[in-house]
């Protein structure tokens, strides 16, 4: 898969996501994708949520590693 179709890729799935992101009153949004790590950004009451990591790692990572094999890790930039 080329950089530019993971891009995408990873937007889809991101978007399938962020209905349950914006019910807690948060969202996110995909800053880049380089050598396998993708950066988001979080936005709303996750940008301060002491468990926005958890949501990182356990829900966003995880669906992404699950839809696309060459994702080595989420990380959050502000």
């Amino acid at each position: 898969m080329s950089q530019e179709d993971t891009f995408k890729k990873i937007q889809e799935v991101l978007e399938s996501l962020r209905p349950a992101i914006k019910i807690d009153g948060g969202d996110v949004e995909l800053v880049s994708f380089d050598k396998g790590i993708a950066s988001v950004r979080l936005y709303g009451a996750c940008a301060t949520c002491p468990v926005s990591l958890y949501t990182l790692k356990v829900g966003i990572e995880t669906q992404l590693k699950k839809v696309i094999p060459n994702i080595l890790e989420v990380v959050r930039v502000e």
